[in-house]
């Protein structure tokens, strides 16, 4: 989820810029769509499952909670589609697949740990039941367990790490034929991806069992699990990101298709999520407009028309965006349980939002300053052996300049 190198061989010297900042500051509101939906529950999902939306005046906390109920959907998308669309951006030729995992892991790993450990001692043990539960949650295979408690067991929002470990176990395989797509091929496939996610949703309706239902979405767990969380279902948004990349790179974007236009498609994407069946709120609603938005915007980096998001503030959020995101299930559920079960005045229930955000950022940038970038430059890249002790040089000695027969073109050598 940084900033991406382009590939070597994909242009011509000069002629795009090395990194992409739009879409690093563009992260940042992905991850704040995930914090009002946090913020918005009526219930926490750790222990002991009080209420979070602040706001004691019911229309307000309707009108609060209605506003933000699929932009937790809609974040968690737009990371899945940005993950493909910047490795395949960066991918490397010839680059070794153990050190792009290396790399992988040690993003995302030291991250997790600290704040599995943060929510076991701040929630006192009561999010930790079964070593069948917390143990696939901190190897990031929990979410291919049907059940709740594994599934969303420990820190919540990691739920989505075990799609992103997925994602960069298949990456070195998926971008080889990738890399091979042309033209009109580029676009047919990821109309396939789209239609991609359509297929998994149907499957949850009407092969995955509809009961029990869900006491917080108005599907079953099972249906919840399979088309939400289910890793190898979100894999169509991070191929589509990945073609989205490659058609930028070659230079098949349309220049039509813009920043403005997509940012009207987005909203226009997230207004459907209020009609479609619940299930399509996922991701069906909105993928297109958010691979259009983060095209469009990597279009105008490469082309050297970066506004505001490339800004150094806006990076900087971007920076952070990965912590801040992670971090959540500490700062908004324990702080808000810290508060107590009652809802606040309106002015109070402002400040508690606030309180939220300020407390999300900052360990948010605290993970990336003390955990994250310190294990990247200690970790993602293997330590060359230091060379071996110089050995004092023989004494110099007369040598005569002769030409060898073996040396190519005629070469001088000293024999």
């Amino acid at each position: 989820m940084s900033s991406a190198v382009v590939p070597p061989g994909t242009s011509r010297p000069g002629s795009r810029p090395s990194k992409l900042p739009s879409l690093t500051g563009l992260r940042f509101f992905a991850a704040l769509l995930v914090f009002f939906f946090h913020s918005s529950l009526s219930n926490s999902p750790v222990p002991p499952n009080g209420p979070v939306n602040p706001f004691a005046d019911d229309s307000l906390a309707r009108v609060y909670a209605r506003t933000f109920v699929s932009t937790g959907y809609m974040g968690v998308s737009f990371f899945f589609v940005l993950s493909g669309f910047v490795l395949a951006w960066s991918a490397r030729p010839g680059e070794r697949v153990t050190a792009f995992w290396r790399r992988r892991m040690t993003k995302i790993f030291p991250n997790h740990l600290v704040v599995a450990a943060a929510v076991t001692v701040l929630f006192a043990g009561a999010a930790v039941t079964g070593v069948s539960e917390w143990l696939p949650n901190l190897l990031l295979i929990h979410t291919f367990f049907p059940q709740a408690s594994i599934n969303l067991s420990l820190n919540p929002p990691s739920w989505s790490l075990g799609s992103e470990l997925l994602f960069y176990l298949l990456f070195p395989l998926l971008i080889v034929p990738i890399r091979r797509l042309r033209g009109g091929a580029l676009w047919a496939w990821s109309a396939v991806m789209v239609a991609g996610t359509v297929a998994v949703q149907l499957v949850s309706t009407y092969l995955v069992p509809d009961t029990p239902k869900s006491a917080i979405t108005p599907v079953s767990d099972a249906q919840f699990w399979f088309g939400y969380l289910f890793p190898p279902g979100r894999l169509f948004e991070f191929v589509l990101g990945a073609l989205l990349a490659r058609i930028v790179l070659t230079r098949r974007w349309p220049r039509r298709i813009g920043v403005r236009l997509s940012l009207v498609l987005v909203a226009a994407g997230y207004g459907a999520t209020y009609f479609v069946p619940f299930q399509y709120t996922f991701v069906t609603a909105t993928v297109v407009p958010i691979g259009l938005l983060i095209a469009s915007v990597a279009d105008g980096d490469a082309r050297s028309r970066g506004g505001w998001l490339s800004s150094r503030p806006m990076v900087w959020l971007g920076e952070v965006s990965f912590g801040f995101y992670l971090v959540q299930g500490v700062t908004i559920f324990y702080l808000r349980s810290l508060l107590g079960s009652e809802p606040f005045s309106t002015p109070v229930a402002v400040a508690v939002v606030v309180l939220f955000f300020a407390a999300s950022l900052l360990a948010g940038w605290l993970l990336y300053r003390f955990v994250e970038m310190p294990a990247m430059r200690r970790f993602a890249r293997a330590r060359r052996l230091a060379p071996p002790a110089a050995t004092p040089a023989p004494a110099a000695v007369p040598v005569r300049r002769t030409v060898s027969a073996a040396a190519p073109d005629g070469e001088r050598e000293l024999t």
